[in-house]
Formats: structure tokens, sequence, C-alpha cells
């Protein structure tokens, strides 16, 4: 079924296997999440791609380029909450400004850490791990040590019930089954993202994570002596915004959200077609967002860096050419809150597969290997990757 607002669907050129089921009945409140049986597709086409292109992993390594974008944007959220610090909070200038541009920053920032994660700002493992703790800075909140495990697990364990916290609860999807449900999880999406991954699995505190808090809390605490509170305010501010009712937080749902549904008539061969769990988007946001849109570009090879994936794109375009996108992260967020056939039910989950990845003890973390950055299992270490 054609997405009715925001994604454009072309159908693959040949039928796949039969890969997914319902698997409860239509009606059972309980489970209506899609449910398949086969591995998640990305490292399938991943392969796919490096036998037909194996220039693509010259395309790995890490991006000098990244470590001056997020000084920049550190810089200016800084200079914006300072400037506010006599602002007050109930007012335009305030708001506005950090919804305009905090939000915008905040997010941008969001994704210098999703990017750090995967090591692609520096080569040292250690490196990226404090790079990411200063890229925090501005977000009023310690998240990015945590954050690196759930989003590196979410790569391994694409769909896995238990393993992937990106995934919805039933507890969620049945009561935010409405408009005004979903118009709740599309405002409050930052904080069902934060707290949700706490009540499927912990993690280990670690050197890291501790030094994340420290240098976290100390930071705060010296803008509130040598600002205000308004300018701490101005921080946590932005960062609610950035994941709520804001264009660039789309991409939190367009991401792997269900807008094209199975075929109900499974005995027709041709209409045996996988159900899509990633989409992306080619739009200008991307800009903005170290082009996450690439989603399905940036899941088959999570080695490749933001400045990159156009290129990957380029040369394994008949990879990419028949798999739908979106093309309006605004209209992802309207059609998920509208659209009846759109919910948090529409997510694609496995039983079983995948693997959590990291939350070691040392501030390198554990677990990291060339497999977690989107090698080639098959034909070595990639280039530019350690």
């Amino acid at each position: 079924m054609k997405s009715s607002v925001s994604t454009a669907t072309v159908q693959p050129r040949k039928p796949a296997k039969k890969t997914l089921k319902v698997k409860a009945e239509e009606g059972n409140e309980h489970d209506r999440f899609f449910w398949t049986y086969t591995e998640e597709p990305h490292r399938t086409r991943r392969m796919a791609i490096i036998k037909a292109h194996p220039e693509v992993t010259k395309l790995c390594g890490p991006e000098p380029l990244t470590k001056y974008v997020v000084a920049f944007v550190v810089g200016i959220q800084i200079l914006c909450a300072y400037l506010l610090r006599d602002t007050p909070v109930l007012s335009w200038p305030f708001f506005l400004t950090a919804y305009i541009v905090g939000a915008t920053a905040t997010q941008n920032l969001f994704l210098a850490i999703h990017e750090i994660s995967h090591n692609l700002a520096f080569r040292s493992p250690l490196a990226n791990r404090v790079f990411a703790v200063f890229a925090n800075l501005p977000i009023g909140i310690p998240y990015s040590a945590s954050f690196r495990p759930y989003h590196l697990t979410h790569h391994k364990s694409l769909g896995v019930d238990g393993l992937d916290t990106d995934l919805p609860t039933a507890f969620e999807a049945i009561f935010l089954d409405s408009v005004a449900g979903k118009a709740f999880f599309a405002t409050f999406q930052i904080l069902f993202y934060a707290l949700r991954p706490m009540f499927v699995y912990s993690l280990p505190m670690t050197k890291i994570h501790l030094f994340n808090v420290v240098v976290q809390l100390a930071f705060d605490y010296a803008l509130y002596q040598l600002a205000s509170g308004k300018a701490v305010g101005y921080l946590i501010l932005s960062a609610f915004l950035a994941g709520s009712l804001h264009p660039c937080a789309g991409h939190f749902i367009a991401e792997h959200y269900v807008f094209e549904r199975p075929s109900k008539d499974a005995v027709n061969v041709a209409n045996k077609i996988p159900i899509p769990e990633t989409y992306s988007y080619y739009g200008i946001l991307n800009f903005f967002t170290y082009n996450v849109g690439l989603h399905n570009e940036h899941h088959d090879f999570p080695a490749v860096p933001w400045t990159r994936l156009h290129k990957l794109n380029k040369i394994a375009h008949e990879f990419y050419d028949d798999l739908p996108y979106h093309k309006s992260w605004i209209n992802v967020i309207w059609q998920f809150i509208m659209d009846k056939d759109v919910s948090l039910w529409c997510r694609v989950k496995r039983e079983e597969g995948g693997r959590k990845v990291g939350g070691g003890s040392t501030m390198a973390g554990s677990g990291w290997n060339e497999e977690e950055l989107g090698a080639n299992e098959n034909k070595g270490p990639i280039p530019g990757v350690r």
C-alpha cells in the first residue's frame, strides 16, 4: 500500500521470498507488530554491494570535518545560552530562539553523537568517546556514553524484541493508538527514547558513563554560575524541542516505522515482497543532520561517514533506486499522527538474532570491532577503519 502523504514507493524488480507474517490474528490488541523470521536486510545488501562494487570499502573511515562542525555548533549553543541569560523564559524571543536555533543545533548534536558513536570523528576509539562527551555539553543532560552501546545494539539487533530499544513496547502501542495518543508521542518522543531503554535492559556504570555525568554536571554548574539558570534552561528547552514537533525530529519516525503495509494477498507470488524495515530521505534537512536521512545507506555501511553516504548511493544506486523513501519529514510527522493505518504498531520485529554491543568497563568501551562498523567479514579489514 502506498503511503498517502509522504512516501514514494517503487516496487522491487523481482519478487522476493516470503519473509514476513503477522504474528497475531487480526483484532488482537495485545500484539499487532509485524513479525519476521529472517535476518535483518542490511547485512545481506551490504555483502551484495561489496561483491558488485568493491570500491565502496574505500569510503569507510573517519571524517575530519566532523570535529570542526561539532565545535562550531557547540559554540553557537553556548553563545545563545549566554545571550539569553537575562531573557524571561516565558517570552517569544526565548522560545523562538530555542525552537529555531536551539532545537536545530541540538538535533545536529544528537546526530553528531550518533556519528561519533561509530568511531567516525577520529581513528582512536578513546578520542571518539571523549569527543562525544564534548558534543553532549550543550544538550544539558548526559547521554552520549549510554547512547553508544544502545545504538550499536540497534544496528546489530535491528528489530530484535528485547534488544533493539528503538522499538516501541506493546504498552506504548496500545495506549497511544489514537490521534491524540500519537500526537502525544510525537510531542514527547524525546522522553520515550530517553526512558524506554531503561525498561528494556540496563547498562553497567562504566568509566566513560561516570566521566560523561561528571563533565556534564560540571559544565551545567559553571554555566549556571557564569550566566544564569535561564541559560541552562535554554539548553534543556532546546533539547526537548529538538525531539518534539520539530521538522528535524521527523527522522526518528521516518527511519524505521512501516509506511508500506504488507499485502493481504499472500497467495499471489507477485505480492510476496519483504516489508521495508528502513526508509531513507533525500531532502534538504539532511544538511542539518549529518545526512541521517540516508538511513538505508547508513545501516548498510555504518563505517561510511556522513559526507560519503551520497557517494555510496551513487555508486550502488541500483540497490537503492527501488527502495521506498520519504519525501518530507514534516509530512512523516503529520501522516504518523493523522493516518489511521500508521501507528506505533507499524514496526517490524523479530524474536531472535542479534546481540548486545558495548557497555564495557574501559573508557574506549568493549566489544568494538570492524563488524560493528559494517566491515566486510569475508574480505578482511576495511581501509581506514581500525
